[in-house]
Order: structure tokens, then sequence, then C-alpha cells
């Protein structure tokens, strides 16, 4: 992703506590860390309101309730001596 340099005003404390609290090394990398940030939140915000303008039917939450054998395909992996416990 192409990179540019601009100029902002910011609350250095804020820039310092930022830092300390997500181990970034650089305000650039705080930034950075916080758009991706606020992105994420904001994209999820706006795909829960889509959900909850249109909600699952009743057929499709019967799918839930339908019966499913779990097969994870692992019969061969000895749990016991990996990790000292069974699955």
């Amino acid at each position: 992703m192409a990179r540019e340099k601009a100029t902002v005003t910011l609350d250095r404390e804020k820039v310092r506590h930022a830092m300390a609290l997500t181990g970034e090394r650089t305000m650039s990398e705080v930034i950075d860390t916080a758009l991706d940030r606020l992105i994420h939140d904001e994209q999820l915000r706006s795909d829960i309101a889509a959900y909850r303008r249109m909600p699952p039917t009743a057929e499709e939450r019967a799918l839930g309730n339908l019966p499913v054998k779990l097969d994870l395909g692992d019969d061969d992996v000895d749990y016991e001596a990996l990790y000292g416990q069974e699955p």
C-alpha cells in the first residue's frame, strides 16, 4: 500500500500512551495501527447493522439445530503424547 507523508496535529501524550500500550516504536506505527483498528471496528459495526436490518429467517435459524457429525480427520494424532492429555 502506498504511503505518503502528512502533517497532522496530535496530542503527544496520547501518542506516548498508545505507544506504551501497543509496543509500537514510532508515531507513524501508532497512527497506522490506530487506523487499521478503526477501519476494522467500523466495518464490523456496519456488518452488524446490516444483520439487524435483515435478521435470519426461521429456516436459517433452524439450520443451527441440525445434527452434525464432527470429523476432524485426526484419528492418527496422538494428543496425549503431544500435550500430555486427551482432547
